[in-house]
């Protein structure tokens, strides 16, 4: 099965990368090339995440999270930095609110659901699903609440200025984060049982040099592939009737966020839940703390900045999505019905979006 969808993959990628370049140089159907290149950059992010797998199997279940998420993120900064250029600063906002649902409803759900149709109950590092709680409280709620908050008594100057202020914060935090999971607390919080799993009899696919050439050449791929996908949002918009906001929160969130999409279930499937919920929760925190500050910063060098201020129906669906990851996950294991509660969770969201 997995050799079957690997072709497609290839195929699509060797079809549709010289029809991206032949069709923004030629000016083909926007409507057709939103199609082409959206099909395109989900197969480069497949290889970005069978890429990653092999690195997470090398270099084990933490850094092989962290390296899922950053390369996936990379797809969604792309298409970001590309949208601010454009100045569609409600794009890119509702692309980190889509982010932060999808990985938090749809990554999460899909592979605590799949991995719990093949195993009745999965368990993953309850010590690491604390740690992340609190994270996710303070990058979304506080940090993102916050500037809402004060925004509302001050003009567009004071809440950029508040905005890069909390940006450069989040990422201090961020990093001070990484430094306390792969450094000074390495290894302090380990499970004591395998849980099923059994990583050192496993296989990469490809060695490190080779995958590390494909997230190269992917990552550059999709640079090309996004800056001409983000042209083409206006014409989408009008001809489907699709808001900004939808086409920010459910259609470039899931574009943009392919690869660890994939990576995620099939590690559930295979019963690895640390690196799948590191995976989900890993790049929304990434998201939150780190893309979304970096992109206001980005912002300040365009002609159109990005203040740090959602909408309240962004605002309200990341709150609660964060509060039910919370209360799902901070018990360290899962099953299919928790799964399938935060896929109910987002396909109610994503009926509210294309009704606004």
């Amino acid at each position: 099965m997995c050799t079957v969808v690997n072709k497609i993959f290839f195929i699509l990628i060797v079809i549709g990368v010289p029809l991206s370049v032949a069709g923004s140089l030629l000016h083909w159907s926007q409507i057709l090339m939103f199609t082409v290149y959206c099909l395109t950059i989900v197969s480069l992010a497949a290889y970005m995440g069978r890429a990653t797998e092999s690195l997470a199997i090398i270099s084990g279940p933490r850094i092989g999270g962290l390296l899922n998420a950053t390369f996936g993120n990379a797809v969604e900064l792309i298409i970001s930095i590309f949208a601010l250029k454009e100045g569609l600063v409600e794009i890119v906002l509702a692309s980190l609110t889509g982010s932060v649902l999808g990985n938090l409803l749809l990554v999460a759900g899909l592979s605590f659901f799949v991995g719990g149709i093949k195993f009745k109950r999965q368990k993953f590092n309850v010590y690491d699903a604390r740690h992340n709680s609190g994270l996710l409280m303070f990058g979304v709620i506080v940090a993102f609440v916050i500037p809402e908050v004060f925004a509302m008594g001050m003009d567009d100057a004071e809440a950029i200025s508040l905005s890069i202020g909390i940006s450069v914060i989040l990422i201090v935090l961020y990093l001070a984060a990484l430094f306390f999971k792969l450094v000074t607390h390495r290894g302090v919080y380990q499970h004591n049982e395998e849980n099923g799993a059994e990583p050192h009899h496993e296989e990469p696919e490809w060695s490190k040099k080779k995958a590390m050439i494909v997230l190269a050449l992917s990552t550059v791929a999709v640079g090309y592939v996004a800056e001409s996908l983000v042209h083409t949002f206006e014409t989408v918009g009008e001809t489907f009737g699709w808001s900004e906001l939808f086409i920010g929160v459910i259609i470039v969130a899931i574009v943009g966020n392919a690869a660890e999409h994939a990576s995620a279930i099939i590690m559930a499937y295979k019963n690895k839940m640390d690196i799948a919920v590191e995976i989900a929760i890993g790049s929304t925190l990434q998201i939150a703390m780190f893309v979304a500050p970096i992109l206001v910063l980005i912002s300040l060098f365009f002609p159109v900045q990005m203040p740090l201020v959602f909408t309240l129906p962004e605002l309200v669906t990341m709150v609660t999505a964060v509060l039910l990851t919370i209360v799902i996950s901070n018990d360290g294991e899962t099953n299919w019905f928790e799964g399938a509660t935060l896929l109910a969770a987002y396909l109610i969201m994503g009926i509210g979006f294309y009704l606004l």
